[in-house]
């Protein structure tokens, strides 16, 4: 399994257009071939930060996901909100410690 996690800073004024446009697209983007789990995080001090956390089969799964027209669509309505570089990066879990 991978994780991908994202990283986005939107301008103030963009932060209702990022979350309407999530909230359209969400269910899409979950039901995706591969993508096994999707949340949305929020910055607890920064209200302008979100953060997508998703579990993806492989990375074939996220690349296939990357390369179709609904990425494309999201992705380029995002970008043109953003305040800065977003920062993304893949994991995978190596252990879980429950208490």
């Amino acid at each position: 399994m991978l994780i991908r996690t994202v990283r986005m800073t939107f301008q103030t004024e963009k932060v209702g257009a990022f979350l309407e446009n999530f909230e359209k697209n969400k269910e899409a983007i979950r039901s995706f071939p591969g993508c096994l789990h999707l949340e949305l995080w929020q910055d607890e001090n920064d209200k302008n930060i979100f953060l997508t956390y998703s579990h993806w089969t492989d990375e074939a799964a996220l690349n296939q996901y990357r390369d179709s027209e609904l990425f494309k669509s999201v992705w380029a309505y995002t970008k043109t909100l953003f305040a800065a570089k977003p920062i993304a990066f893949s994991s995978k879990k190596i252990q879980e410690v429950e208490g």
